[in-house]
């Protein structure tokens, strides 16, 4: 029996496999034809691709074999004269000669070229997915993904957690994204949800006393996609009975390294952490890019009680622009109108010159607050300094987003530079009655030291929740959760949710938890995202093999379809006329 997991009953080898050390030797090789060039009347050159890469086999110039035909090659592994070696390949000095050749299957031109010298219409791609996910660029992000999916397994079962699967038919739950619905036929006028998450039956399988879960798992949200978000997604999902928050940071910061190891061949460092009020005050964001500085600084106490109105707010914000001196009048307005449109009264800027400041406001400061604008981050003559003034969260929020539209270097470019966030708002604002949200689920562990705050100040309430960040993108999210009846009631009561609610909405989790709920924790890395950062693609849809499109059709199956009649009768539903 063989050992060589490449032979199969059809090839010996495959293409990139065969080597100088095989010369003299026949080999049989498989798969498509990339390119074919003529050498004069009686030979032709063939680059055979399968998944490893080429294999240059010279043929009968009265083979009749085109661009994606599948073939079936016999030959002699032969050094290439001298004079014809290509560096740029890994079979770049031997070619397979005398060969045989077996069409396996003829092919129509493809409707683009398969090499990624070309740049292709996405929509085309798409349309062609099975072509596309031929061209190397898609071949080394999937196995990337495989590799990466494969470290992340053994990661958790190393740590003693248990892959348990959990149902993709399901109850509507609490979670804030629109779901998925899908009619029963059994039962006329009921519907199961495809799953936002696994939250609910992971906690779950935590009274069940698994102690430690996880998953590879499929997820569903009905949102509008963007480019790091998709209808359908996959995430490390996992739950751990008698841990903390630090425990579960540790289980899924090891997962992660594990994965970063084995895409890239590297380790990287510890990772690092902050609260969310610290990512919010210095970076203006709750996923904040740590590859580049622009820090925002806070100049409140100088400007306070300035006669400047520009400057007259409770916060005033500045980040220092290298270089930005350098920006023409158009983009600084365009700057301005991007800080109006996301909720600044106005954007004050100054240039840092040799002679001082340049602005239209410099007239008004007095020279404390000359000095303070020159001083922010360490600017020089050259830098441009951007300050906003409002209320605090909305001045971070706009400038944290102002810092990454014009330092964020690109997904492609390292460091790989990775954060905790901890600390996270219990509630996230006020509903149209007064009650709190949930900024993440009502499950989540209030941090113990503001349990008293819950009825008197919940807006300042912090939660026992955490969220994994990468170069900007938030790879997971999770918390501490709610296993003592008595705050979870005070929880439901603060948000406005009755007994009788709360028993409809989450009974059989409340009536599980009856019976002795151990303490738990728990979080999910999103995959797709991770394997992207690491792939230096900007989106998502490049490591997923068959995505759907900004407007969430399937230009490859035509999805989403109208069903038959037949089904629409079977399933006792009525179809709206379309609008």
């Amino acid at each position: 029996m063989t050992t060589n997991y490449e032979a199969t009953s059809l090839r010996d080898r495959m293409c990139a496999s065969v080597s100088a050390s095989d010369i003299g030797t026949t080999l049989t090789v498989c798969g498509w034809v990339a390119k074919r060039r003529e050498h004069g009347e009686h030979l032709a050159f063939v680059d055979l691709r399968d998944r490893s890469g080429l294999l240059q086999v010279v043929v009968d110039g009265s083979v009749d074999v085109r661009s994606e035909y599948v073939l079936r090659v016999t030959g002699t592994v032969t050094a290439r004269p001298e004079g014809t070696v290509n560096d740029k390949l890994d079979t770049g000095a031997i070619e397979l000669t005398n060969c045989t050749v077996e069409v396996l299957a003829s092919a129509e031109p493809p409707p683009f070229q398969l090499d990624d010298r070309v740049d292709i219409d996405e929509q085309v791609r798409l349309r062609h997915r099975y072509l596309d996910i031929r061209r190397e660029q898609m071949q080394k992000n999937l196995r990337l993904r495989a590799r990466v999916n494969s470290a992340l397994r053994a990661a958790m079962e190393r740590q003693g957690f248990c892959e348990v699967e959990t149902p993709l038919l399901w109850a509507p739950t609490p979670e804030g994204a629109r779901e998925f619905v899908v009619p029963s036929r059994l039962h006329p006028g009921d519907f199961y949800v495809l799953p936002q998450s696994p939250q609910i039956a992971k906690q779950l399988l935590m009274v069940g006393g698994f102690d430690r879960y996880y998953q590879v798992a499929r997820c569903l949200r009905d949102e509008d996609l963007r480019a790091d978000r998709q209808f359908e997604f996959t995430q490390l999902d996992l739950e751990a009975s008698f841990v903390t928050q630090l425990d579960i940071m540790e289980f899924v910061s090891q997962a992660v390294l594990d994965g970063a190891e084995a895409a890239t061949g590297e380790r990287p460092s510890t990772i690092d952490t902050m609260t969310w009020a610290e990512a919010l005050d210095r970076y203006g964001s709750d996923k904040p890019d740590l590859r580049f500085g622009m820090t925002l600084q806070d100049l409140s106490d100088v400007f306070e009680g300035t006669e400047v109105k520009a400057f007259g707010a409770p916060t005033v914000k500045a980040i220092r622009v290298s270089g930005g001196a350098t920006f023409t009048r158009s983009k600084l307005d365009a700057l301005t109108e991007r800080a109006k449109g996301l909720g600044a009264k106005g954007l004050a800027w100054f240039r840092i010159t040799e002679e001082g400041l340049d602005s239209p406001l410099d007239r008004f400061l007095g020279d404390i607050e000359r000095a303070a604008i020159r001083e922010v981050d360490g600017a020089e003559v050259g830098d441009l300094i951007l300050v906003v003034a409002d209320e605090y969260a909305t001045a971070c929020k706009i400038l944290g987003t102002l810092r990454a539209d014009l330092g964020s270097p690109p997904v492609s470019q390292g460091p790989h530079r990775y954060v905790w966030v901890t600390d996270f708002p219990m509630f996230e604002g006020l509903d149209e009655e007064g009650n709190p949200v949930s900024a993440h689920h009502p499950f989540t562990m209030p941090n113990l030291d503001d349990l008293h705050l819950l009825e008197s100040d919940p807006l300042s309430v912090r939660a026992q929740a955490y969220d994994l960040v990468l170069n900007g993108w938030e790879l997971g999210s999770g918390s501490v959760r709610i296993h003592r009846a008595d705050v979870q009631s005070r929880v439901f009561t603060a948000l406005g949710i009755s007994d009788e609610e709360a028993e409809n909405r989450f009974g059989f989790l409340l009536g599980a938890f009856r019976y002795g709920a151990p303490p738990h924790a728990g979080f999910a890395v999103g995959i797709d995202r991770l394997v992207a950062i690491f792939a230096g693609e900007e989106n998502i849809r490049e490591v997923i093999a068959f995505p759907k499109t900004q407007s969430g059709t399937d230009l490859m199956t035509g999805a989403p379809k109208e069903i038959t009649e037949r089904q629409v009768r079977d399933l006792r539903i009525r179809i709206a006329p379309k609008v």
